[in-house]
């Protein structure tokens, strides 16, 4: 069998996954490790590294690396991530290498926002639309049949304006006695 000198990486599935804060992975991070040729490597080490802050996690072993070794098709796969509770976009760095030949690639991944702040949005949500509805709402079902879209903007309930508002005089000053 000859030496492998060149190798090519490419992540094949869960590419820009988005995992809920604290969550374990949904989706398994796959990558395809491949020789000069286009020919699957079988045994090549792939490390992968998550970012030592900010948005991230760890793997199953309480590590931000963790190693897989690819199959006869030269395959790599990570399930077992857990993400912690800090939103937005990170990258995993990923390594391959067999004898000499080794190659590198990012997968880029978010986090999405807390729980607690989508519930908020919904319960403001539910509240605007109640208003409309108690003001005589001709907006409430509109409103409501929006579903899951992003709060509508504010309702403010119609005012009775009076036919003649009063008025008050210009102020006087009296010096001395009235």
């Amino acid at each position: 069998m000859a030496q492998v000198t060149v190798l090519q990486i490419q992540v094949v599935e869960g590419e820009g996954a988005v995992h809920s804060p604290g969550a374990h992975a949904a989706r398994p991070l796959t990558v395809s490790v491949t020789d000069d040729a286009g020919s699957p490597v079988a045994s090549a080490a792939v490390t992968f590294h998550l970012p030592d802050d900010g948005p991230g996690g760890t793997f199953v072993n309480g590590l931000r690396t963790d190693v897989a070794i690819t199959d006869s098709r030269g395959r790599a796969t990570i399930r077992a991530f857990q993400a912690n509770r800090v939103p937005g976009r990170f990258q995993i760095r990923i390594v391959a290498s067999k004898e000499h030949a080794r190659a590198g690639t990012i997968s880029f991944q978010y986090i999405g926002e807390f729980a607690g702040r989508n519930a908020q949005a919904r319960s403001t949500r539910k509240w605007v639309i109640a208003a409309a509805a108690a003001a005589g709402g001709v907006l409430a079902g509109a409103m409501a049949s929006r579903g899951s879209s992003p709060p509508p903007p504010a309702f403010t309930p119609p005012v009775a304006v009076p036919a003649a508002l009063p008025t008050i005089g210009a102020p006087t000053i009296s010096v001395g006695k009235p």
